[in-house]
């Protein structure tokens, strides 16, 4: 063979080899082509997101990028529903309907991670506070799959039937963006779904894989307030006062039994104190001091038996005190704050599941244990139409890292870190991969 001839075949087979390097045994070739065709556009897409991100209820910019790719696919977007929330739909005849969601939502955390897209934006928020704001949860990374996803069924019809709802839900960071979708109409505007998915990228899972946990898989989400009072005075003189800072610290320590002493031990529960404030000078005994807590678990009745317990020790620990009833401590626990438990469908996982395992191979798909971490998409199936849910991990981050934390016991960035940054390209691919063999899956042509 000459030798041109010989080095263009030699080139076509590292280039073969490289292909066949990016795909994955169970996915469609043509899919895995079109994937790492579309890859350039998307990590544009994702480095522009992170470099750029939006705070809670400010997402305006960030929906208008996705609603411009996925209505240049080929869906029906409506924009601005339910604030700043976007509704895709794609109709591709008879069949269930799939609604696929992602976050929009940045924090406003100050980025630490020294990539060269990192964020440096500073804005003021709905508060009128001037704050840093960054993609410290890794929403850029489930907006690129969202977005990589959409382009790769739309583009694929021919492999599916039914219909795709895709929705870019608002202000997940606060745990009011799914309520506001479906308050706004979601499931009476829009083809109510058959299914519902998401995914979130992991801190701890290595890129590549996936994990998945049937059942509850992220908690109820309380957040309370304390405002305990007292009568102050001269701190010479505490005969003369009742003091709150020292009542503040008996509730501290009672609502510890909460969980140790009054929830089954089966039963998850987490009752946080994370910040107390009380008190001016050290020789004054102020008038009141304020607690805020976090409350978490699972069930229902878990959680208003912790928030009835809050309120009666409360109530308690003031009477022993000698508190007057004028002065009792007043429990305010943020309704419209609450963040439902997410109950992964069982059904639905295993269907997921299987799905993923065809597609990546049983050693990239992991099964993780649940969390005790927020996260509202759980709203989508706790209305009348009982829409089953599911959401899987995505690992987003370099196995040689997790590997090396492992080994020496030094923890990786966590979530909502300064430093978390994940690993884009096998992270972005996995998703799309592993949420679009789903999404066939569930949309199978009979």
């Amino acid at each position: 063979m000459p030798p041109r001839l010989l080095l263009a075949a030699l080139g076509l087979f590292a280039s073969t080899l490289h292909a066949l390097a990016q795909s994955q045994p169970g996915f469609p070739a043509d899919l895995t082509a079109q994937l790492n065709a579309d890859y350039p556009a998307l990590d544009a897409l994702y480095k522009d997101l992170h470099t750029d991100p939006e705070l809670s209820l400010m997402e305006g910019k960030t929906a208008a990028k996705l609603a411009m790719r996925l209505r240049a696919a080929g869906f029906a977007v409506t924009e601005k529903f339910g604030g700043t929330g976007l509704v895709a739909v794609l109709k591709n005849g008879p069949g269930p309907t799939l609604l696929i969601r992602t976050d929009l939502d940045a924090l406003p955390v100050a980025e630490e991670t020294g990539l060269p897209y990192a964020s440096t934006k500073r804005v003021t928020n709905l508060s009128g506070q001037d704050v840093p704001v960054m993609q410290a949860c890794g929403h850029d990374i489930h907006m690129t799959v969202f977005t990589g996803t959409a382009q790769l069924l739309a583009a694929h019809r021919d492999r599916w039937s039914g219909t795709l709802v895709m929705i870019g839900q608002p202000a997940e960071e606060i745990g009011v963006g799914a309520r506001a979708l479906l308050s706004a109409g979601l499931y009476r505007q829009f083809p109510k779904p058959d299914f519902a998915l998401a995914l979130h990228d992991s801190a701890t899972l290595p890129a590549g894989t996936v994990g998945t946990v049937e059942g509850y898989a992220m908690a109820n989400v309380d957040t309370a307030e304390i405002l305990v009072r007292g009568i102050g005075g001269h701190g010479a003189y505490p005969h003369a006062t009742k003091d709150p800072i020292v009542l503040a610290a008996r509730i501290v320590v009672a609502l510890q039994t909460i969980v140790s002493r009054e929830t089954r031990p089966i039963e998850p529960a987490v009752v946080t104190v994370g910040s107390i404030h009380g008190g001016t000078k050290s020789n004054v005994i102020p008038d009141e001091v304020k607690l805020q807590l976090t409350l978490r678990s699972y069930s229902d009745k878990v959680r208003q038996h912790t928030i009835e317990a809050v309120r009666r020790i409360c109530r308690g620990e003031a009477i022993a005190a000698g508190i007057p009833d004028n002065l009792m401590p007043i429990v305010t626990v943020a309704e419209d704050q609450f963040t439902p438990a997410t109950y992964n469908d069982p059904a639905l996982t295993r269907r997921v599941r299987a799905a993923l395992t065809a597609t990546l191979g049983a050693d990239n798909v992991r099964t993780i244990d649940p969390e005790m971490g927020g996260e509202d998409f759980g709203q989508f199936g706790r209305t009348v139409e009982k829409v089953p849910v599911c959401l899987f991990r995505i690992g987003a981050v370099a196995p040689e890292k997790v590997a090396e934390s492992e080994r020496t016991g030094v923890a990786l960035p966590s979530l909502h870190s300064s430093k978390f940054a994940p690993v884009p390209e096998p992270t972005i691919k996995t998703g799309v991969t592993a949420m679009t063999a789903a999404a066939l899956d569930l949309l199978a042509k009979k």
